[in-house]
């Protein structure tokens, strides 16, 4: 028999506020993962729990998968094998980590998730766009982004910064200017076809105005 104590700390429970989830997505060089590291310190300054992620990676396995993707000693790797690696990945974190964050009320930040798919070895490799969202639905479930944000940058200002960079020289560095566009192109589509739930953010402009356009978003979102 339940005492009273019981029956309030289950009610504390189910009104207990799920998290926001926030995804961070644009093509290598765009400043989303400063961005990210920015508004996470903005949201702890509001009182908010915040969990930074990135993808692939975030739990033991998804590092060590992140690792073989990375490696530019597996430059034999398929496309297939790559797509279906970041799925696994992604699968572990969204069930391992994401899930349980959200459902404790924390606000969780993500460098890169499903989009990155969907761009990348969709439209970048040209796999089958059907076939990957279905590869997506799998690994995410109804675990999506409540706000995507999309750092746009032109490829030619991306090389630009990847070329300052002394630390960017793994396997997925090496695409050509091609696949960047095509990726990048990619991203634009999803974002048309999902205008509620993107925001596209002009990654040309400064780090602290971008840091203040994606606070004004918040505000006007969350009242945060």
């Amino acid at each position: 028999m339940y005492n009273e104590d019981h029956i309030q700390e289950s009610v504390r429970n189910d009104m207990k506020t799920r998290g926001s989830f926030i995804t961070f997505e644009g093509i290598d060089g765009s400043g989303k993962s400063t961005q990210l590291s920015g508004i996470a310190n903005y949201l702890e300054k509001q009182g908010k729990e915040v969990l930074k992620l990135r993808e692939p990676g975030g739990t033991s396995i998804g590092e060590q998968i992140r690792a073989i993707l990375l490696s530019r000693g597996n430059m034999a790797m398929s496309i297939e094998t790559e797509l279906m690696l970041f799925a696994a990945a992604r699968a572990q974190l969204v069930r391992e980590v994401i899930e349980p964050a959200l459902a404790n009320g924390v606000w969780v930040l993500c460098d890169r998730f499903m989009d990155s798919t969907t761009a990348y070895q969709g439209y970048g490799r040209q796999i089958d766009l059907q076939l990957i969202g279905r590869l997506n639905a799998i690994a995410v479930g109804r675990c999506k982004p409540d706000l995507t944000l999309l750092f746009d940058l032109s490829v030619e200002a991306a090389s630009t910064r990847l070329a300052a960079r002394s630390d960017k020289s793994d396997r997925l560095d090496l695409e050509s200017k091609a696949f960047a566009e095509r990726t990048r192109n990619g991203y634009h589509e999803l974002a048309k076809a999902e205008p509620n739930r993107f925001r596209v953010i002009d990654a040309e402009r400064s780090v602290e105005d971008i840091e203040q356009q994606i606070e004004n978003i918040l505000r006007e979102g969350t009242g945060i």
